[in-house]
This record gives structure tokens, sequence and C-alpha cells, in this order.
């Protein structure tokens, strides 16, 4: 195992009679895998500022498109804020996590111990789950009162959102991981994904202000329906039939990432 995981989180106790449980070897790789973080100084940039400032940047813009649509600044801002979140601090930076710890061999000495392959996988994506929900609900609540936007009025609708671009997100992180070399090739390797969730999922443009036949297209990319589902937590959705829709199209993402990454992912380094 490198030396940097072993001085991040004691991954090599999790053998010890007292941490021989699943939850306690997610524990264990978590801790390390956010100490790792807390040092990456270009990760934590990418995950706790960009999604903020493009915010900021984007409001201008945002108070001009939904003029005259029905929708408030808020309601179209807030919701893509949490969207960035999910782009910036969840994938981005999952996948360069990915990428880095299979080409340390870390991923293949995992591998050899007690760790099952899910547990690995979802113990690295830990910490960045962890800093992306803190983040959504901080940006709920303060981005509420900054946007006047007032607090969600469904929220199971935006909590359905989030943890559905949640699974998403890790999910495509793990596969985008298996076209990226290097950690540096990672920042490459992200750009589809990334590019057409912001443009075609609802982030930049709600997809409620496009034309009925392009939004029904853009409807079916991997992040619509979480955001779809995160805008409704504060428009109230338009009807159970299409929050229905909304769930089985991003429950279907995810199973496809799923079955994806048990198929497609590399465990040895891109050499």
């Amino acid at each position: 195992m490198s030396a940097s995981v072993r001085e991040a989180g004691g991954i090599e106790r999790a053998g010890t009679p007292a941490e021989t449980g699943a939850a306690a070897r997610l524990l264990a790789l978590g801790r390390a895998e956010l100490t790792l973080l807390g040092r990456n100084k270009t990760a934590l940039t990418t995950s706790l500022i960009i999604p903020v400032a493009l915010a900021f940047a984007m409001k201008g813009a945002v108070e001009n498109m939904v003029a005259g649509t029905g929708l408030s600044v808020g309601s179209a801002l807030l919701p893509a804020t949490l969207g960035y979140v999910l782009v910036f601090a969840v994938y981005s930076s999952l996948t360069g996590s990915y990428t880095a710890r299979r080409e340390e061999l870390v991923l293949k000495r995992l591998r050899t111990g007690e760790l099952r392959d899910l547990e690995i996988l979802a113990g690295t994506a830990l910490p960045a789950v962890l800093l992306g929900l803190v983040q959504c609900v901080l940006l709920v609540v303060l981005g509420g009162v900054l946007l006047d936007a007032g607090l969600p009025t469904a929220p199971h609708l935006l909590v359905a959102g989030v943890v559905l671009g949640m699974a998403a997100t890790v999910g495509f992180a793990a596969l985008s991981s298996v076209l990226a070399k290097s950690a540096e090739g990672a920042q490459l390797a992200v750009l589809p994904f990334m590019m057409v969730s912001l443009a075609g999922s609802g982030m930049v443009v709600p997809l409620d202000i496009l034309p009925e036949r392009v939004a029904s297209v853009l409807e079916l990319l991997p992040l619509s329906p979480a955001m779809e589902l995160i805008r409704a937590g504060w428009t109230g959705g338009e009807g159970l039939k299409e929050t229905l829709g909304q769930l089985i199209t991003g429950l279907v993402w995810a199973g496809l990432a799923l079955f994806a990454v048990q198929r497609w992912f590399r465990w040895e380094p891109r050499r």
C-alpha cells in the first residue's frame, strides 16, 4: 500500500478483530480518503469554490433568462448550484481520486485484503459524497435566504433528486476514470460528461423554458432526472406521473452505471 494512504487514515488496521465489519472497513477507508482530500488543494478548490463562484457568475444571466417564464431567480439558480456541486464536488473530484488510487496501485493492493470491490469503490467515494451533501444542505438554507427562494416546498423531491444525482455521479466518475491514464488526464476525461450535464441537464438553462421537443430529449440525459426533481423541491413538481417518470429514468441510469462499473472498471494501472 502506498505511503500516502498508510499515513492518511490507518487502512492497515482494518483487519484487527475490532474492525472486521463492513461498516468499520468503509469508515477506515473513508477516513483515509478524507485526509488525502484535505491535502489536495486543487480538489478542494474545485469542490468548494467553483459551484458557488458559478452561481454568482450566472445570476445576471439567469435573471434575464427567466424573465416572463414564471420561474423565479431562486427556483432557477439554486437548483443549478446544487447541480454544480454534483458535477464538480462529486463527479470531477472523484474521477481524479479513482484514477490516482489506481495508478498508485492502491486499489490493487486493497483488493488483496478484506475489502470487497464495492466497499473499495464506496469507501473511496465516501468523503466526496459527504462533502457534497454538506454543501447541498448549506446552499439550500443560505441560498434560500440570499436568493429569496425560501425553503423547499417539497423537500422529499429535493432529497430524491440529490440521492439520484449522487448515485449517477459516483457511477460515472468510476467509469470516466477508465478513460484517464493519470490523475492529470482525469481532468480531460471528465469534460464530455461535465459539458453535456451542464448544458443539457437543466443547470445552465432550465428545461422548463426550452421548446417541448428539445426538453423531451434532454430529459433523458443522466443528470436530468435528478435536476428536475431538485428543482421540483421548490416548484412542487408537475404531477405524480411526471415525478414517477423522473424517478424511473434516474434509477435506470444509476443501474446502468453500476452494471458498467462492474463490467469495465479498471483496477490495474494503465501503462
